[in-house]
């Protein structure tokens, strides 16, 4: 298309990508949600990846050919190794820590680039050869690692829909990315590389969805934090109390609490230690003015109905 190596399904997937972001953006502001800073850098990610992706290599680029494929190939990794983040940030799925840290990740891959394809093909000048060295160690890791992952929400039964669901959706988001070097190595196959990452971003963004319904769903029992906050939203800050939005983690807990699960449950819910839940749940109590979980079971759930959501 255009005269470039761009397939169309790539154009269609920048598009769709674009107006999803365009869209998301428009909500945080409207809703003043800045939890959505994430998702929106990592749409952004994915927008810049599918445009360098599809358009590039350039025939008439005036610069290295080898120069096209290092601004592709840097992309793609940085998309990849945002989405892990994203997916450790958001959800906590936080699996073999050491061995899969984010930094640990991104020396390894790094490394990899340079040593197992730089380095080769300007000994070779073959991309074939560059290509498969590069991309079939990091899929070995990367199997392992979505067999470690898998591993890890077998270990913890969902407790509810939305959890469960949240973890069939992550499971497809780090499929995707394990996939990539498979495919990579293959060859140009715009079209199957390109639909197989972008449902990674399409994943994710049902989560979101996911998450926003859930809110709704359960808007009764956070009626009355979020009214306190209205009441509180323009009163100084002193040393007791901070008054002050509840991060999206922290509603989802607040929500267990409210449906009076111990704090290990939660934590197996959310793939996080008790002593995380028991910080979370901290942090709440101070945002709500109250000194403990039974003060705040019996603060918010004296009403039976509501009919407003913050």
């Amino acid at each position: 298309m255009f005269g470039t190596s761009i397939h169309w399904t790539t154009f269609f997937y920048l598009l769709v990508d674009t107006f999803i972001v365009l869209f998301a953006f428009y909500q945080s502001k409207r809703l003043k949600r800045s939890g959505l800073k994430r998702y929106l850098y990592l749409g952004l990610l994915y927008i810049i990846y599918n445009f360098t992706g599809g358009f590039l290599p350039f025939g008439s680029f005036s610069g290295p050919f080898i120069l096209q494929y290092i601004i592709t190939y840097t992309v793609a990794i940085t998309l990849c190794i945002y989405l892990i983040y994203y997916l450790y940030k958001e959800y906590d799925i936080i699996i073999l820590r050491f061995q899969f840290s984010i930094w640990n990740i991104s020396i390894l891959v790094s490394l990899s680039f340079l040593v197992l394809f730089l380095i080769p093909y300007f000994i070779t000048q073959s991309l074939f050869v560059a290509r498969l060295l590069f991309t079939l160690p990091i899929a070995v890791v990367g199997f392992y690692f979505i067999w470690a992952f898998i591993e890890r929400i077998k270990k913890h039964p969902a407790s509810n829909s939305f959890t469960s669901r949240r973890n069939t959706l992550s499971i497809f988001s780090v499929s995707s990315i394990v996939l990539l070097p498979i495919l990579t190595a293959i060859g140009d196959y715009q079209w199957l590389t390109f639909s197989v990452m972008n449902i990674a971003f399409y994943a994710v963004t049902t989560i979101e969805i996911e998450r926003y319904l859930y809110f709704l769903e359960n808007k009764g029992k956070m009626f009355e934090v979020f009214a306190l906050y209205k009441a509180n939203k323009n009163k100084l800050i002193d040393s007791k109390l901070i008054y002050q939005s509840l991060t999206r983690r922290e509603i989802e807990i607040s929500l267990s609490i409210l449906s009076k699960k111990s704090y290990r449950k939660i934590g197996n819910e959310f793939f996080i230690t008790e002593r995380t839940v028991s910080k979370h749940a901290s942090n709440i109590f101070k945002k709500t003015g109250v000194k403990n979980k039974v003060e705040f079971v019996k603060r918010f759930t004296k009403k039976k109905k509501w009919t407003f959501f913050p």
